[in-house]
């Protein structure tokens, strides 16, 4: 199977004078130029030991240096594990000893964990540091590995018992995706893509850049949303890709109308649930119907909504060719059109499986293959998707995951905390609000809770409210009844 880097090329081999990246103060980066980078990053990082493999992890800011250091992962066949920049040092510490890289690529003045012994490099947000350093000395590696069906990427997501689970991800899951997005999203070389997303997350990194890539695209590549920002940026831009609480900042800025959006074709939405009020809000605004798609670490885009065609509030669309999408119950059953039950995927897109984690693998398929994905939804007659929750407790916080489980973990070996329940509430901004509602004395400060996850848990987890009561709620079983306290909070944030 081709080099992933390779088959992203041909996309842009016939505009390599073009600009790829398009980033603050007037700089800009060729496609000629990110290859070249890239090229000379990946003599970096055989020269550092790198093999066909061998994993690269990069805990770094927004830039193209980092961009070109993804790419020349894909040159040399590294396995490339992106980690989020809110992770404390706890949490890199338990990826690194997970994962174990053969280099890792820090922001400066970061240090490795006592310990670790891999070859540490630095990136900051200009791009600049000790992996930009030594590229510049560093003469192009022109040979691209091939890494067949073994993974290129993994990325991290975190499970229900608290533990993450490193998803493997090979050149034919993103390869798939990367060209059926391209096609059926329209994406052509006129295209100007609006980049204001993270480059952790399967959105911005594979989603977004692939699309650029493969089409030959230009990238307006801002370093976070800001809406004002945003709203400049959209004029003469054609695209952007965006998680919810982007279009939810947008609205609530009063300057943003419809003539900020007059050379603009397409506004994506994914990685939290939309809200249907914000999606006729944005039409009633813009004159644009914003298209929502739906994927998962594990598989990338599954479903999306039609370019040319209905684009239905509350639903995801239609899946991906050559990506099958079932709704199934409990036992893998299939079940009629209209029925509520659990997603299940069966497609190139979908996973090699959890890194070191074969029984957890095993248990995410059915014998026919098809992945379970956790979701509940129902299909349509003629197979449009409609989510309708998590089955089980996962909390999407302003597109990012936000698993209860592990920060239950930490709030109970809180001094005067019993036990703990961790909801997600609807939040105007964020999708949803992580929620804490402890089983403590009734002197219990609920400051404490922000004193001790500070340094342990990223920012994004931490809780936006903290409740005390004196029991929680459970079934006959024992269970706390996670629905009846989502229901009684459910007005928090209105």
């Amino acid at each position: 199977m081709p080099n992933l880097y390779a088959s992203l090329r041909t996309g842009f081999a016939p505009r390599m004078d073009a600009v790829f990246l398009r980033l603050g103060d007037d700089r800009v980066v060729t496609f000629a130029g990110i290859d070249d980078q890239s090229a000379r990053i990946a003599t970096v990082l055989v020269n550092r030991g790198v093999v066909p493999g061998d994993r690269v992890v990069a805990q770094v800011p927004k830039s193209a240096t980092a961009v070109a250091l993804y790419l020349a992962a894909l040159r040399v066949g590294a396995v490339y594990v992106p980690l989020n920049e809110a992770y404390t040092a706890d949490e890199v510490a338990y990826f690194l000893a997970d994962a174990e890289p053969t280099v890792v690529v820090f922001a400066p003045g970061r240090g490795l964990p006592a310990g670790f012994d891999a070859a540490l490099l630095t990136v900051d947000e200009a791009g600049e540091g000790t992996l930009a350093d030594h590229a510049r000395g560093a003469a192009p590696t022109a040979e691209l590995a091939d890494r067949g069906t073994e993974p290129v990427a993994m990325l991290y997501t975190s499970g229900t018992t608290g533990k993450p689970k490193g998803a493997m991800l090979t050149t034919e899951n993103l390869a798939s995706n990367a060209r059926a997005l391209t096609e059926i999203w329209g994406f052509t070389s006129d295209d100007v893509l609006v980049h204001a997303l993270p480059i952790f997350h399967v959105h911005g990194l594979f989603i977004a850049l692939h699309c650029a890539l493969l089409s030959g695209c230009e990238v307006r590549f801002l370093p976070r949303f800001d809406a004002e920002v945003v709203r400049n940026e959209l004029r003469d831009a054609t695209t952007m890709m965006g998680v919810p609480t982007f279009y939810s900042r947008l609205l609530a800025n009063p300057a943003f109308t419809s003539a900020d959006c007059e050379s603009m074709r397409l506004f994506i939405s994914g990685s939290a649930p939309l809200t249907e009020a914000v999606h006729h809000a944005f039409a009633e605004r813009t004159g644009h119907r914003i298209l929502e798609r739906y994927g998962m670490t594990e598989t990338g885009m599954i479903t999306s909504n039609p370019l040319h065609g209905e684009r239905i509030a509350g639903t995801v669309g239609y899946p991906l060719p050559d990506v099958a999408v079932r709704v199934a119950d409990d036992h893998g059953v299939p079940l009629a059109a209209g029925e509520v039950g659990t997603v299940e995927v069966l497609g190139p897109n979908v996973f090699a499986g959890y890194w070191g984690m074969p029984d957890k693998t095993a248990a995410s398929f059915r014998d026919g293959g098809y992945f379970i994905t956790g979701d509940l939804g129902s299909l349509s007659a003629d197979g449009r998707l409609t989510l309708s929750g998590r089955g089980t407790d996962l909390i999407i916080s302003g597109g990012l995951n936000v698993y209860p489980k592990e920060i239950e973990m930490v709030l109970d070996d809180i001094a005067g905390v019993e036990e703990s329940a961790v909801i997600g509430v609807v939040h105007p901004d964020l999708g949803d609000a992580v929620v804490a509602i402890l089983v403590a004395d009734p002197a219990f400060d609920v400051r404490e809770v922000a004193d001790a996850l500070d340094g342990r848990l990223a920012r994004f987890k931490h809780p936006k409210h903290v409740a005390v009561v004196s029991e929680l709620p459970r079934n006959a079983m024992g269970k706390v009844e996670k629905a009846a306290l989502r229901r009684t909070y459910a007005d928090l944030f209105s």
